[in-house]
């Protein structure tokens, strides 16, 4: 018997299927403890919804990771969606830190002949939600992030201000990116 070995990677997203996918800061530094580095999340969001090439239907951004439901529409060029979300954000990041803490910086240098800095763990999950069973899990799941006991940062979702519970709990968004999911599955 011969034994198919799949090297896909966890990572792997197909365009315009719906997936939960999680990324992870480098060495589970909380570089996302500070909100700005978070609007660098929400900025790369916006502009890439704004072209069309991402959907994003739920997301929380904790201080070492973030969880999302999202789709990849179509590739940016010659690069796929998450590709160009993670390496946007990881030059705003170094950008930042040369500005603002340059010691900082030095905890995501890398010996590596593309790159100086690492932000971004390699290879983040995404998991194709197939069944609204699964689809509710995980965004029960995003939202319920932040109550964690060992994170501690809100009494409820829709308190912390970096998730898309509020807009499921109210209707009422402050992300112009953010899409409902149940309108599209």
């Amino acid at each position: 018997m011969i034994k198919i070995v799949s090297n896909k990677r966890k990572s792997f997203i197909k365009r315009n299927e719906i997936y939960f996918w999680t990324a992870t800061i480098n060495n589970w530094n909380r570089l996302l403890w500070d909100d700005s580095f978070k609007n660098v999340i929400i900025d790369s969001w916006q502009y890439l919804s704004d072209q069309q090439l991402i959907d994003v239907f739920a997301f929380v951004i904790m201080p070492n990771h973030l969880h999302s439901i999202w789709r990849a529409n179509k590739p940016n060029g010659n690069e796929s969606s998450q590709a160009s979300f993670l390496k946007f954000t990881a030059h705003e990041f170094r950008k930042k830190l040369e500005n603002e803490s340059k010691d900082s910086l030095n905890i995501y240098k890398v010996q590596a002949h593309n790159k100086a800095h690492e932000f971004w763990q390699r290879d983040p999950l995404g998991v194709p939600l197939f069944t609204f069973d699964v689809a509710l899990q995980k965004l029960n799941y995003i939202h319920q992030n932040p109550l964690a006991k060992h994170w501690n940062l809100a009494q409820k979702p829709s308190d912390y201000k970096y998730s898309s519970a509020r807009f499921y709990e109210t209707g009422k968004s402050e992300f112009p990116f953010l899409k409902n999911l149940w309108k599209h599955f």
